[in-house]
């Protein structure tokens, strides 16, 4: 297995791509299109399962702070993961945070994605 590092975004699947513009846009609507129906999310260790919670965390994930969003990295892990790190800046606790978003996809959909702290 090869594992490439710093791939420009053009690189990133499609549908990693327009999901990630559609979540920092904070567009729930359009972020959830790209989630199979049994797509599971993991943010720092809280489970969303199914269309209906995966949309109502998308809708508030965040939604209490300002904060900018840049992508730092992106990686391909095999054919079906995928993994983009990004820095968020902003009125959180902390003010700045660095995380992975890790991707599984499936039939072009995705199928989990675990938002964790990138490791230092």
């Amino acid at each position: 297995m090869t594992q490439h590092t710093d791939l420009p975004s053009d690189l990133l699947p499609t549908t990693v791509r327009q999901f990630f513009a559609a979540h920092i846009a904070r567009d729930a609507d359009t972020a959830s299109s790209f989630l199979a129906e049994d797509a599971v999310i993991v943010d720092q260790g809280e489970t969303f399962r199914g269309r209906e919670e995966t949309h109502a965390f998308l809708q508030d994930a965040g939604s209490e702070f300002e904060y900018t969003t840049e992508q730092i990295g992106a990686h391909c892990v095999d054919d079906t993961h995928w993994v983009l790190t990004v820095r968020l800046e902003g009125s959180f606790p902390g003010g700045v945070a660095e995380l992975d978003y890790r991707f599984a996809l499936r039939d072009d959909l995705i199928a989990e994605l675990v938002i964790a702290n990138h490791p230092a």
